[in-house]
């Protein structure tokens, strides 16, 4: 047997690298089983972090080519694909040399290579095995495939291959319309392709408020993204010339076919426990694929615990980095808590869009009354002088209490806009305190005053 430790955690994602570094600061003698060759996981490598680097790039490129002239700035630009995917993996990778040097900052041991479960106590990574008091998975999760459909990352690509595009596709079919196919397709669509996306519900993004996923699809539609809701894809079969997608009405019908140059699959995620070993231990995995846990992050075997996108709640990476500090802080003996309740989620689109909370659906499905407050940036100042006016910042508050329950934003810089409301509901707010907290002029976030104030009936500028 080799080294012993306090935690070992299996994956070196926004959850095992958090939890390695809270751990380590608490004392513990600490090892992150990560067999990727660098740290940060999914998110960080082929994820979060370049989406949101060509995010960024396109819609300066959009901006460019369309927008620049109205502020009275002229010339021609070109683009240059390989500069920008270049400057994604330099932001990549300077990340992922950050959270080295915090490791080493904190002596957090790395063990590179495959991590499986030998026992309660024990970690095998590569065929080595490693002591353990505590062990806590944090894997991950994985492209989730779709039947009869082969992905081979040049024609037909998941998220990782659509990162990586060597060239504009003439045309891009995205099938799939959650937050990873918008964000790409997006991408794609400013870089100068046609995009199309198929999805299988008769809506956008489920999970959303309806009013804002509505809204949303009509502002992408106007930035020429198409959409095909209600459909099923049966097949997508390459060729020198192309990919020739099938589909057909979820409901029934005639079936129809798309050309594309390149489909991109992204229908969802799930977790990643292959190969993990936890039947040695007697665990199982649900449905999902993903280990049941209680209040604390335990398993069924207490000194083993599950973070992040392997557990229940959404796929997201900051849920994750808030488990791992509450886990590590777990173990230590402490009592934490994470209220999953203000969990905010973004899509990074332009506008972008966030939540926390409730929706208006899942509201009226429990029953509860509730007031809504609305404030369109047409009327925001900042927007006006941006021209960034798509959009509203919607709040919901409990019709008696006046409890902030939920509030949904579509809009500019929506993503950092979230995280006030955020902070006032973890402390219990009501619209009327977001309304009398006085908000810099000219600013986005006084459309979230604004919609407060409206919440009673009295929004001041509409």
């Amino acid at each position: 047997m080799n080294e012993q430790f306090d935690i070992i955690i299996i994956g070196g994602g926004p959850g095992g690298y958090v939890a390695a570094i809270r751990a380590a600061q608490l004392g513990m003698k600490v090892a992150c089983v990560e067999k990727r060759g660098t740290l940060g996981g999914t998110c960080l490598n082929v994820g979060c972090i370049p989406s949101k680097a060509l995010l960024e790039s396109s819609e300066k490129f959009e901006d460019a080519t369309h927008h620049f002239a109205e502020h009275g700035i002229d010339g021609s630009v070109k683009l240059n694909l390989k500069q920008m995917m270049a400057r994604k993996v330099d932001v990549v990778d300077k990340l992922t040399k950050g959270i080295e040097g915090l490791f080493k900052k904190n002596k957090v041991t790395w063990l590179k290579g495959l991590g499986t479960i030998t026992g309660k106590n024990e970690v095998s990574v590569d065929g080595t095995k490693y002591a353990a008091k505590n062990i806590v998975i944090a894997t991950g999760s994985a492209v989730t495939p779709l039947g009869g459909i082969t992905i081979d990352e040049k024609q037909i690509v998941s998220s990782t291959g659509a990162l990586e595009l060597s060239a504009v596709p003439k045309h891009l079919v995205v099938i799939g319309a959650g937050v990873i196919g918008l964000e790409l397709g997006s991408v794609w669509k400013r870089l100068g392709a046609k995009v199309t996306v198929l999805e299988y519900l008769d809506r956008i993004t489920p999970g959303m408020d309806n009013e804002i996923a509505k809204n949303f699809q009509k502002i992408l539609e106007k930035q020429g993204i198409e959409f095909k809701l209600g459909v099923k894809v049966t097949g997508a079969n390459p060729s020198k010339s192309g990919v020739e997608v099938t589909f057909e009405p979820a409901a029934g019908g005639a079936a129809e076919t798309l050309k594309a140059d390149v489909v991109l699959v992204a229908v969802g995620r799930r977790a990643y426990t292959d190969k993990l070993g936890l039947e040695s231990v007697g665990l199982t995995t649900n449905k999902r694929g993903q280990v049941d846990t209680n209040a604390h992050w335990q398993t069924a075997v207490p000194n083993i615990f599950a973070i992040g996108d392997v557990i229940a709640g959404p796929m997201l990476a900051h849920k994750a980095e808030d488990e791992g500090v509450a886990v590590a802080e777990c173990i230590a003996g402490q009592k934490p808590h994470v209220n999953y309740n203000t969990i905010p989620g973004v899509i990074y689109t332009h506008p972008e869009v966030a939540n926390v909370g409730k929706t208006e659906e899942e509201l009226k499905g429990a029953n509860v009354a509730y007031k809504v407050g609305k404030f369109p940036f047409l009327a925001n100042s900042r927007a006006r002088a941006t021209g960034q006016t798509d959009g509203f910042v919607k709040i919901l508050a409990d019709a008696k209490t006046d409890e902030v329950l939920g509030v949904h934003i579509i809009g500019p810089q929506a993503g950092n806009m979230i995280h006030e409301v955020c902070i006032a509901m973890e402390f219990g707010a009501s619209s009327e305190d977001i309304a009398r907290t006085c908000h810099a002029h000219p600013t986005y976030n006084e459309a979230v005053k604004e919609a407060a104030f409206a919440v009673a009936g009295r929004a001041i500028h509409m």
